[in-house]
């Protein structure tokens, strides 16, 4: 009789979920992404440049969005995380 030298299996262990974005990472809108979704369907067609140029700063993520706050006097916005890349 062999013995088990204690080693988990990998196929067995549940997959690891990678987070897309952290807590104070700076980020800025994919124009692409954005411009296709439900989301931009709702807002205002004319959306201001800087979001799109970055940077911004991720304040906290609830679910699949993300409070950003922008390096400008305006207010922090909630946008969904699939809109959002690294700056």
């Amino acid at each position: 009789m062999s013995e088990q030298t204690g080693k988990v299996d990998d196929s067995q262990s549940p997959p690891k979920i990678q987070k897309k974005l952290r807590k104070g990472d700076l980020v800025k809108v994919d124009r692409e992404k954005y411009s296709h979704s439900l989301e931009s369907k709702a807002s205002d067609v004319n959306l201001p440049e800087y979001i799109f140029q970055g940077p911004g700063e991720v304040l906290l993520i609830k679910g699949d969005y993300c409070q950003v706050r922008w390096r400008r006097p305006v207010p922090d916005v909630w946008i969904n995380s699939d809109h959002l890349v690294i700056y």
